[in-house]
């Protein structure tokens, strides 16, 4: 089983010691979520199952890609993964950019967790109408790929539409990985169709079997899993066909590194 760390749930002051104990302790990756903006106007804030507001105004948001970039420069072998990014409030260029920018950085270490997003404020701040945010990402994700990899790419679609461009460096790792996010039927087809694999929302074992079963066999799946018993569940896990566990055995930011360190002696990380 490989091991996750998911920054975005501890303060970021803290960001920068948890990566750097995550990498000298054998965890695989480091996970930061993304918005790029929030609206004071929290009517269309409601998180889905929710009856409250998911996002709060004045939480600072920092530019993923950026940041990694800089955990990249202080780590040597840690995976460094969006959970998740919004690709379809950028031109596809940005986030082709931002990536491949990551990866050559950090020697091949990106991961891409893309999502369409559940925050309409975000969209309707952006100009952009939120109804299409699905089909924009898929669309998104498609040029993106091919920006990565072909030599010269032109592209006509519903919502972009450039000339033949040259885009280089490539990344490193060549074929960058794309997990999806979400857990609808269509996040879900997207993640088996266009992407290298699905992450979840946070779960247990027994939550998460009804979005594995609807993936498909032969879909990786990553994980967020803050509740786990003990070493003998991780089998269970992986019997599922989950390849990656995005952890959290700690409570408070300033317990996560010495947490981070009992975790990894109990799991055998590393």
């Amino acid at each position: 089983m490989k091991y996750g760390v998911p920054l975005g749930l501890l303060h970021p002051d803290a960001w920068k010691d948890v990566a750097v104990a995550a990498d000298e302790l054998g965890f695989e990756s480091v996970w930061l979520p993304e918005h790029l903006v929030f609206a004071t106007d929290l009517s269309l804030a409601v998180y889905p199952g929710t009856e409250d507001p998911g996002i709060k105004p004045t939480t600072p948001l920092f530019d993923a890609p950026a940041y990694l970039c800089w955990l990249a420069g202080l780590t040597t072998r840690v995976r460094l993964g969006t959970a998740v990014y919004l690709p379809a409030l950028r031109h596809p260029f940005v986030v082709a950019r931002a990536f491949a920018t990551l990866d050559v950085l950090s020697g091949g270490r990106a991961v891409c967790g893309v999502g369409a997003g559940w925050y309409q404020g975000e969209w309707t701040a952006a100009g952009l109408p939120f109804e299409t945010r699905g089909a924009r990402l898929d669309e998104a994700i498609e040029v993106i790929r091919r920006l990565w990899t072909e030599p010269v790419v032109a592209h006509s679609g519903r919502f972009y539409r450039f000339p033949e461009v040259a885009f280089e460096p490539k990344p490193v790792q060549g074929r960058l990985p794309v997990l999806a996010g979400g857990e609808s039927a269509a996040a879900l087809r997207r993640a088996a169709r266009l992407c290298d694999g699905w992450i979840s929302m946070p779960h247990t074992i027994e939550s998460i079997r009804p979005q594995v079963a609807r993936l498909g066999a032969g879909v990786p799946v990553t994980a967020h899993a803050y509740a786990l018993a003990s070493p003998r569940e991780v089998a269970d896990w992986v019997e599922l066909g989950v390849e990656r566990l995005i952890v959290r055995p700690w409570t408070r930011s300033r317990d996560a590194v010495t947490r981070l360190a009992a975790f990894a002696a109990e799991y055998g990380v590393g």
